[in-house]
């Protein structure tokens, strides 16, 4: 259990970087003291890749367990968290964007949509590229603008080397060209 010393970034040190860790404790700490997702947020600053992470999955966590929680912090996920150059980061990201989305004001979506189009133009991990296309589909299906961005991306995808990327880029290709 947390000792009146230990930082976020204390529990979530240590152990197999693909374990969970105590990241489960944070959720629940923050859950008790909904106060403390800031401070959490704040554990994205840690120089230590494995504890950025854990950060992410307790953030996904905390969203699915208490929406309305994570609601206040989107600027500061589009804004501090965007500029991560963590694929962990970035694949959250885009998942929390598309449940965040009815709460988000325009600028904020259009924020989110640019953090979203880099990531998609420019990362190279196979996680942030299938979530980010996800997201982006989802979203070019109420924005023409949107749309007309994304599909030469998703074409360009059809040609990855990775059958999941391939695989995805395709069906999306298909749902957004489909009469």
């Amino acid at each position: 259990m947390e000792t009146l010393r230990e930082t976020f970034e204390d529990i979530l040190t240590g152990g197999h970087p693909n374990s969970l860790g105590r990241t489960i404790e944070v959720v629940d700490l923050v859950l008790a003291a909904p106060e403390r997702l800031e401070d959490l947020i704040d554990t994205y600053r840690s120089t230590d890749e494995v504890v950025r992470l854990r950060t992410s999955t307790a953030i996904r966590r905390l969203e699915v367990a208490r929406h309305n929680l994570v609601v206040p912090c989107i600027d500061r996920l589009i804004h501090e968290i965007g500029g991560l150059d963590q694929p962990s980061a970035q694949w959250t990201l885009a998942v929390l964007f598309d449940r965040l989305l009815p709460d988000m004001t325009s600028d904020q979506i259009a924020a989110s949509a640019a953090v979203m189009k880099r990531n998609l133009a420019h990362h190279q991990d196979w996680i942030v590229l299938n979530n980010t296309m996800d997201t982006l589909t989802h979203w070019a299906g109420s924005d023409a603008g949107l749309k007309t961005w994304l599909l030469p991306h998703l074409e360009r995808l059809t040609q990855d080397t990775r059958k999941s990327v391939k695989a995805r880029a395709t069906k999306f290709l298909a749902a957004l060209t489909q009469p």
